[in-house]
C-alpha cells in the first residue's frame, strides 16, 4: 500500500522533532531547534522517501538519510544567510542577526556533524554507497555556492557558468534525495542514476523558475517582495539573456545599471524589467524551464515502474513547476 505525501511529510515531522539536540551548551543548541522548527517545505526529504517507496522500499528504513539530508539541508542555509548577509528566512530572523556570526558558523558546523550521524543509522550494508553520494553533494554545493561567490565580482559570467552554478548549488541536493532513497530501496544502479539525471533537471528548473518569479511574481502569490535579484546586481539566467538578446543601447544600459548599488531601488527593477520585456526575457526564460522539465521527465520515463508508482513524483515535479506569478 502506499503511503501518501502527507502521510510521508508527517514522518519527517515526527523524526526531527524526536532530534536529541535540546541539550547543553544552549547557545550552540537553541540556534539547530530555532532552524529546524522552522519548518519549510521538507522538499528533499520528502524527495528521498518518495523515492524509496516507488523503488519498492520501505520508507521508514529512508527516514534516517531523509533527516540527514534535511539537517545537511539547513546547515547550508545557516551558512548562506551569513555569506549573503540576508536578516531573514521564513519571515523570521536568521541565526546570525537573531544571536551572532560566531554562533551562525559553530552551530552550523554542529548541524553537518549531526547529519552524518543520523546517515549512520542507515542499513549498514546499504551506507558505504549512501556516504560517498552524500559526500559527493555535500562538496558539490560548497562549489556551487563559491561560483556563486565568484559571480558576484565577475564580468565574464556566461550563461553556461550560471546554470552549472545553480546545478552544483541547488539541483545536485534534490538529485542526490531521490538517488539516495532509491539506492535504499535496493533500485539498480542504471536507475539510481536516472532518478539522480531527473533530480538535476529538475532542480534546474525549478531554480530558473525562482529566478523568474523573483523577477516577474506576484509579491502577494510568491510570499516575497520581487525585484531582490536586480538590487543585489545579481548575473542570473535573465540577465546574461538580456545581454544577449537586447540591442547595444539596452545592453550597456544594463550593464550600468547593475554596476552601481546607489540608486533609487524601485526605478532601478523597473528599468531593467522593462529592458528583460524588450528583450523577450520572460519568454526565453519560460522555454528554458520547459525544457529542462522535459528533460527530466524524460530520464523519469526511461525507469521501467508502473504509473501508479511514479504518480507521488510526477505529481510534486509538476505541482513544483506550477507556482504562480
Amino acid at each position: 500500500m502506499m503511503i501518501s505525501i502527507e502521510e510521508l511529510q508527517e514522518k519527517i515531522a515526527h523524526s526531527l522533532k524526536q532530534l536529541p539536540i535540546y541539550k547543553e551548551p544552549a547557545g550552540l543548541y537553541e540556534p539547530i531547534s530555532y532552524t529546524l522548527e522552522q519548518g519549510g517545505k521538507r522538499l528533499r526529504p520528502l524527495l528521498t522517501l518518495i523515492s524509496a517507496q516507488m523503488f519498492g522500499g520501505d520508507p521508514d528504513k529512508a527516514l534516517p538519510a531523509a533527516v540527514a539530508i534535511e539537517i545537511f539541508h539547513n546547515f547550508t542555509l545557516l551558512h548562506d544567510d551569513i555569506i549573503d548577509q540576508a536578516p531573514l528566512r521564513r519571515g523570521r530572523e536568521t541565526v546570525y542577526k537573531k544571536w551572532n556570526n560566531n554562533t551562525a558558523i559553530l552551530s552550523g558546523d554542529t548541524m553537518f556533524a549531526i547529519a552524518y550521524g543520523q546517515l549512520a543509522k542507515s542499513d549498514p550494508e546499504k551506507l558505504p554507497g549512501l556516504m560517498k553520494v552524500f559526500t559527493k553533494t555535500a562538496i558539490e554545493v560548497c562549489e556551487g555556492q563559491q561560483y556563486d561567490i565568484d559571480f558576484e565580482e565577475s564580468d565574464d559570467v556566461s550563461i553556461e557558468g550560471y546554470v552549472n552554478m545553480i546545478r552544483l548549488k541547488t539541483a545536485v541536493l534534490l538529485a542526490a534525495s531521490l538517488k539516495i532513497g532509491a539506492l535504499i530501496a535496493g533500485a539498480t544502479d542504471d536507475d539510481a542514476e536516472r532518478i539522480y539525471n531527473f533530480g538535476e533537471n529538475l532542480g534546474i528548473a525549478f531554480q530558473l523558475q525562482d529566478d523568474l518569479l523573483d523577477a516577474f511574481g506576484d509579491e502577494d502569490v510568491f510570499g516575497k517582495k520581487t525585484g531582490g535579484d536586480i538590487v543585489s546586481n545579481k548575473k542570473t539566467y535573465l540577465y546574461l539573456s538580456a545581454l544577449q538578446q537586447a540591442n547595444n543601447e539596452d545592453a550597456e544600459k544594463l550593464k550600468l545599471l547593475y554596476s552601481s548599488r546607489n540608486t533609487n531601488d524601485d526605478e532601478k527593477v523597473a528599468e531593467v524589467l522593462e529592458i528583460f520585456r524588450r528583450s523577450g526575457i520572460e519568454a526565453l526564460t519560460n522555454e528554458k524551464i520547459l525544457a529542462y522539465y522535459k528533460n527530466a521527465m524524460n530520464f523519469l520515463n526511461d525507469i521501467r515502474l508502473t504509473e501508479k508508482a511514479l504518480e507521488p513524483l510526477t505529481k510534486l515535479a509538476s505541482g513544483m513547476l506550477k507556482r504562480k506569478f
